[in-house]
């Protein structure tokens, strides 16, 4: 695996939070579970990857997220949030705003069409992450800045809207794998003085999940319980609103195809991705797709109506990318003057990005969530697949 080396001070700091998974695993007798493991790869405060202070996002860290790559994003996004803000309060919620790339997008786009949010919630842990944020919007919409207030946990109840983009894939999961008679759960263990897989028989709960499913010996792949429990507490939270979660996954059938022998799960350090998760903990992301057959029945479990379900490509063509195109690229429009070469080839390029089928289109989905919301979704109005969860 060729991958870029780290500087003196991160090496440094990826062996701290080694020492404290050690004493972890130490602490449970030797094995961890591996979701255990992730979520303090990820998490752990001070030193996990997205808790500590090293830049994640965008050219200079680990991956690029659709807001990151240009405004159109947002742009697009907040056209569905108005039309919702029409029947709902004007609150935002974003579960993990990142850069704050997204935030800012929407908050721009919102005051454009004339309905801005009252509040603009960010459920935030990372105090890294939300001093970026705060920075973001600072300097993008430094006017609307008092209307964001940061959370460190969901509010009792919530009425509005809830994003969450790429959220639910960085949520700690179990891996696990096809034996000849059972399901094995896979854990973390020490070989040879360094971090390595350690398989032991599933607990009921594990193996009752993935038994059904019918897989050969030799499969192996992923289950996110945090995922759907993190619904399930969405859920209770939410008394009237949409919650829209875009991400990059399948529905049950295509997650665990009998060709997708090996599972989703894979790592990102300096925009290179591969399948070793205890390379350097603390200094890359580990990640999975999600189950979205898994999703819609933890909110449907705990009260929530599925509203929609479709590609990222058909969600944005649906709430009319095509006319957000032409009203910045159109030297006509109010406001307007003729775009530059250089911004008109970069936000075709976005564009082409978001929507191929080859790159982020077909990939990420949209699910949309709902309690006490019966009004059609501009989003999802052609090409919903809610009938494939």
């Amino acid at each position: 695996m060729n991958l870029p080396q780290p500087t003196a001070d991160a090496l440094a700091h990826s062996l701290r939070l080694n020492q404290l998974i050690r004493t972890a695993m130490e602490a449970a007798g030797g094995w961890l579970p591996f979701s255990t493991y992730m979520e303090l790869a990820l998490y752990a405060p001070g030193l996990g990857y997205y808790s500590a202070g090293a830049r994640k996002l965008g050219p200079e860290g680990d991956f690029v997220t659709a807001p990151e790559m240009s405004p159109l994003f947002g742009k697009v996004l907040a056209r569905q949030v108005s039309a919702l803000f029409e029947s709902l309060p004007r609150i935002l919620l974003e579960i993990g705003a990142g850069s704050g790339a997204l935030a800012a997008s929407l908050l721009e786009e919102l005051q454009a069409l004339g309905t801005p949010p009252d509040q603009y919630f960010i459920l935030e842990l990372s105090a890294d992450l939300r001093q970026r944020e705060r920075d973001t919007l600072a300097a993008r919409v430094p006017h609307l800045l008092d209307r964001v207030i940061w959370l460190s946990e969901l509010p009792h109840t919530f009425s509005g809207v809830v994003i969450g983009n790429e959220v639910l894939d960085a949520m700690p999961i179990e891996v696990f794998r096809i034996t000849d008679h059972e399901v094995e759960q896979a854990g973390v263990a020490i070989t040879e003085e360094a971090f390595g897989w350690s398989f032991r028989n599933a607990p009921d709960t594990l193996a009752g999940t993935v038994t059904p499913l019918g897989l050969a010996p030799g499969y192996r792949s992923e289950v996110s319980f945090a995922a759907s429990a993190f619904i399930a507490s969405l859920a209770k939270s939410m008394d009237k609103g949409v919650a829209l979660f875009i991400d990059y996954g399948f529905p049950s059938h295509e997650y665990y195809h009998p060709q997708r022998t090996t599972g989703t799960l894979m790592c990102h350090y300096r925009h290179r991705a591969h399948a070793n998760p205890f390379f350097l903990p603390g200094l890359q992301d580990i990640t999975a797709h999600v189950d979205f057959s898994a999703i819609a029945r933890a909110a449907s479990d705990n009260g929530l109506d599925i509203l929609g379900y479709t590609t990222q490509a058909q969600f944005l063509i649906n709430s009319g990318i095509t006319d957000v195109l032409a009203d910045v690229l159109n030297p006509r429009a109010a406001g307007n003057t003729a775009a530059p070469t250089s911004a008109y080839l970069s936000l075709t390029n976005s564009a082409q990005r978001l929507l191929s089928p080859a790159e982020m289109g077909e990939l990420f989905k949209i699910i949309a969530l709902g309690h006490h919301v019966e009004l059609p979704l501009l989003g999802f109005a052609s090409g919903d697949k809610t009938h494939t969860l």
